[in-house]
């Protein structure tokens, strides 16, 4: 059985997940891994087994051992790293967002169109079980034309601080970290229709709400409350050339009652929802029917979900085979992304 070297870049939090799927899948070889922080690097080494640790991805990238990498570091530094690793020949998952910009997003494309290596980018959200069904009864037709979506991910204390507070090394908050994911998701399952305009609200109003008591929440490792320079909240609505249009909100503060992650999309002959779990609305013999699918789990599996998106990585790198989540479709969530952005600082709509 013909197996993939890999190389991880960067060892924070979701490398874990990275680092876990890949050894949890016979046709994939951890060989090396790279992080700034030696002592970080050399211990998810150990703990993995692979014989070689970088703390500069050059070198990393200049092994003619490793064939493909994955990319987990700061968000400012996505693209750089992915055109070097398609430049040195090393297929390349690289998590969300692809990019800081469009422009560096167009740059990833292009570096990757000049090639005969495969870009994935990290939307783990399709290829989640429930996704994946909802997708399959799309494609037949079961809900007719999906014309709307709307998006919610609502976090009332949950802004991680350290890099994900840092505009210049994130890019942007709940909208570029978490947003993405809802958004893209949803423009997935319509079938990626082509965009048209963004309307889009931004606030920074609550701050970071260390003050807060009782409440426990993700913190990165270099957390520091006093630092914070990206968004509480956004929303937006988000239109596309053949009338259909997604309606998102996503929060890390909120004066909220409680957190909230939903995703509902709407169709001519039926509907469904993928958050909080799988349902699928129908109409039969002039009766509206809410129908639950007999599935292992109806809701998101984030480890389950992860794996399969290594395993299609790895798939792809060894057959050749386009991703599910192409490097375009980075592209166009890029595109999304900063209009949203845009219009906010404009207060116009953007057209795209």
């Amino acid at each position: 059985m013909k197996k993939l070297n890999i190389g991880v870049i960067g060892t924070g939090s979701i490398s874990q997940s990275h680092l876990n799927a890949y050894a949890n899948n016979p046709q994939a070889t951890l060989v090396a891994v790279c992080d700034l922080n030696e002592e970080r690097a050399q211990k998810a080494a150990e703990a993995y087994g692979a014989s070689r640790v970088y703390t500069d991805y050059h070198e990393l990238l200049a092994d003619e051992a490793v064939e493909a990498v994955s990319i987990c570091t700061w968000n400012h530094t996505h693209a750089e790293i992915a055109i070097a690793a398609v430049k040195a020949g090393k297929h390349v998952l690289v998590e969300k967002p692809l990019s800081m910009s469009v422009a560096e997003a167009e740059a990833v494309r292009d570096a990757v169109r000049a090639s005969d290596r495969i870009l994935q980018v990290g939307f783990v959200r399709r290829y989640d079980a429930c996704a994946q069904l909802a997708k399959r009864f799309a494609d037949q037709d079961e809900f007719g034309e999906l014309y709307y979506a709307k998006a919610s991910l609502i976090r009332r204390l949950g802004n991680p601080g350290g890099w994900f507070a840092d505009k210049d090394r994130s890019g942007g908050g709940p909208l570029i970290d978490i947003g993405v994911h809802v958004i893209d998701l949803s423009w997935y399952l319509m079938g990626r229709p082509k965009v048209k305009s963004v309307s889009g609200n931004v606030y920074s109003k609550l701050g970071n709400r260390s003050n807060i008591k009782g409440l426990s929440f993700y913190q990165a490792a270099d957390y520091d409350a006093s630092r914070n320079t990206v968004e509480d909240m956004a929303n937006a609505l988000i239109r596309f050339e053949n009338g259909a249009s997604i309606l998102v909100e996503v929060s890390y503060a909120l004066h909220a009652k409680s957190d909230e992650s939903a995703v509902r999309l709407y169709g001519t002959k039926g509907g469904f929802e993928i958050d909080p779990e799988l349902t699928i609305v129908s109409e039969r013999h002039d009766t509206i029917l809410n129908v639950t699918p007999q599935v292992d789990s109806l809701k998101f599996d984030f480890a389950k979900a992860f794996q399969s998106e290594i395993d299609s990585f790895v798939n792809s790198a060894l057959t050749g085979t386009e991703p599910l989540s192409p490097v375009e479709d980075g592209l166009t969530m890029m595109r999304i992304l900063r209009a949203i952005y845009e219009s906010a600082e404009q207060g116009k709509e953007i057209e795209l």
